[in-house]
Formats: structure tokens, sequence, C-alpha cells
């Protein structure tokens, strides 16, 4: 199972991985972790590569060390295997928790987007209070501020965990450089030869963030931003 969207959902914090039970490796790090009851035969071995890009989970028959083939097919089911990614996915978060930075810069971006653009949230779809768009003097929007689901941007995940985004508007011929599939994707529900979406959490920079808004607000009011 790819659950590499932990690394795009906070910031890693690689000194703290032998705490969780990580061990160092020439590739990268590995962790064994013991299932709880009733999945108590078998075990999970969580896999991080050297760049801190990918978190893989495989689980494994205690007794016979044979893989348990089940767990990688995403079409399986069964009350037995959903527990058994449940467990999985357990062991995820309580990695995030202890070894990760989670704090969300959204509140932060919020403030700059007011400070800098002097820019009130308009919230356009009544039933949709997670859906913000902030515009240029010319009533034309430069961000969408939202809340979305992992899943929603084509991350290899088995999570509906929720993520805080903004859609910025980018130039079409950056566009392809500028995706990098952790922090910048390409633009969720509008237009992707001119838009972008950008996570607001932990793993992204934020003056990149602060200049890609500043580059949306140009290209969306014609003008440079004084």
């Amino acid at each position: 199972m790819d659950l590499s969207y932990i690394f795009s959902s906070a910031l890693a914090c690689e000194k703290s991985f032998p705490k969780f039970g990580f061990k160092k490796q020439s590739d990268g790090f590995i962790c064994k972790k013991k299932l709880r009851p009733p999945c108590e035969d078998f075990y999970v071995l969580l896999k991080i590569n050297s760049s801190l890009e990918s978190l893989t989970a495989e689980v494994f028959d205690s007794e016979t060390d044979e893989k348990y083939a089940l767990f990688d097919m995403p079409r399986a089911n069964g009350a037995f295997l959903a527990k058994i990614r449940e467990q999985v996915l357990e062991l995820v978060k309580e990695f995030r928790k202890s070894c990760f930075k989670t704090s969300s810069p959204k509140e932060k971006y919020l403030e700059f987007l007011k400070e800098k653009f002097n820019a009130e949230p308009d919230f356009p779809w009544q039933d949709s209070p997670d859906y913000s768009v902030y515009r240029c003097p010319c009533g034309k929007w430069f961000a969408l501020v939202m809340k979305i689901k992992f899943r929603q941007l084509s991350l290899s995940s088995a999570t509906e965990e929720e993520v805080w985004v903004v859609n910025l508007k980018a130039d079409p011929e950056k566009i392809k450089d500028l995706v990098n599939k952790k922090s910048v994707f390409p633009a969720w529900h509008m237009n992707k030869k001119h838009w972008i979406t950008v996570l607001l959490t932990a793993a992204t920079d934020f003056e990149s963030l602060c200049n890609l808004t500043r580059q949306s607000y140009e290209l969306v009011a014609g003008k440079k931003f004084l």
C-alpha cells in the first residue's frame, strides 16, 4: 500500500524516526510492527525511501513470513481485511503525530491575503462554507481556498483524510515545472492549463506559496502587484 501522501500532509522530522521504531538502511528506513487482535498473527513493514518522499506498507504472516497478498489488492474486501487496513492506517497516523510537524499555515496564509492584497473572503456557494474566493479589484478571483480529500489530488493512498488547499492561476508555460505532486498539484476542479492547486500544510514552503499567490494576482489583474 502506497501511503506517500503523509509527506504532503506534514513535515517529516527524520531524527525522531528511531523513537517510533524505524531503523536506518542504505536505501532509507524500515519499521516492523506487530498488529493487534484480531490481527495478531500478522505484522506490517513500513518502508521509507532515502529521499523521504515515499512510504509503503506491506503485511506479512508472522508464522511463515509470507506476504498477505490481499492487502495489496485495492479491490479486495472483507471484514478481516478491513480490520488490518484500519490498524495500518492507525499506525501511520501515530507515526505522523510522533515524527512530523503537522501545524497548518492556513490561518497565516489567510492573514497574508488580507494584509498584502486587502482581500476578504467571498463565499459564492452558500451550501459550501469550506470554499472561499479572494478577488482582485476587477472582481475576478485569484485564489480559491477550499477543503478537499487527499484522494481528489490523485495521491496514491487509502485515506479519506481532508486537507486545506488553494487554487492559484499560473503561467501555462511554467505549470509543468511547478507541479511536484508533493505540495503543488494540477488544479483540482479547474482548468489545469492555467491553474494549480497548492496544499496548505506544514510540508509546503510558505515563501513559495506567497510568491505563487502574487503571480496569480498579477495574471488575473493583468498588472504587476506593487
